[in-house]
């Protein structure tokens, strides 16, 4: 196979990629705290592409990374005293089977035993790393700006919340969280602000990512047309040379 056939291939298992990255945006366009991705390519400098009567510059291209923007999504309000949203860089800091995990959806309930909890039972944790607990029993719960807890007008815990000075170190994981390296550093200074009664919704822009998806689309087929001539042409050239 000729390198206008493997860097068309190449091309287009990075486009098939970057389809599935935007379809799975379109489809969290609607997830509390969902932070919008995108495919970042490079040439493979290890497998240069050579060209006799074309162009210098021809190169392999693979994915690089996966790129995140962590860029603040819209407040919705909802009212319930345990949707909670940050204002700001951050990530609210839950105990789960697997250890510690970060999220920016702050959709909390509380279960029987008076923990804080997500909707498939990660525990939130306040700043010292334990789980925090409320009275179920008691009265209105008020979580100021800063995290601080109150019940019935009674101190209580503060909101654990973590902000990375890297936030390209944390790793996806499914249920729109995060794991971080053990040797993350975390910043003290400059915490969000907490907003009781909002959620954080998607920075997903539907209309900028069906674009992007046509464009896909479009290139994918482009690649596949000059794939085709490809062959076309080496079929053609293979027959006229066994001509006698």
């Amino acid at each position: 196979m000729d390198n206008t056939m493997l860097i068309g291939l190449t091309r287009q298992l990075t486009l098939r990629r970057e389809m599935d990255i935007t379809a799975n945006n379109i489809a969290n366009a609607q997830t509390a705290g969902f932070k919008v991705e995108q495919v970042m390519l490079t040439s493979n400098s290890d497998s240069r592409a050579r060209h006799l009567d074309g162009p210098d510059r021809v190169a392999f291209v693979d994915e690089w990374a996966l790129g995140r923007d962590f860029s603040q999504g819209s407040l919705q309000s909802t009212g319930r005293p345990l949707d909670l949203a940050l204002e700001g860089e951050g990530f609210f800091v839950l105990q789960t089977e697997a250890g510690e995990r970060f999220t920016r959806d702050g959709s909390f309930t509380m279960n029987a035993q008076g923990e804080v909890t997500t909707a498939d039972g990660a525990r939130l944790l306040d700043d010292g790393g334990a789980p925090i607990v409320l009275n179920p029993g008691a009265g209105q719960i008020t979580i100021s700006e800063t995290g601080a807890i109150s019940q019935d007008g009674q101190p209580g815990q503060r909101l654990g919340i973590a902000v990375f000075e890297n936030t390209a170190a944390l790793q996806k994981e499914g249920t729109n969280r995060f794991t971080a390296p053990e040797d993350a550093e975390r910043l003290i200074d400059g915490l969000p602000y907490v907003r009781q009664g909002f959620i954080e919704g998607s920075n997903v822009r539907p209309m900028t990512e069906i674009t992007r998806m046509m464009e896909v689309s479009r290139a994918y087929a482009s690649v596949t047309r000059m794939i085709r001539d490809a062959d076309e042409l080496s079929r053609k050239a293979i027959e006229r040379l066994g001509r006698p």
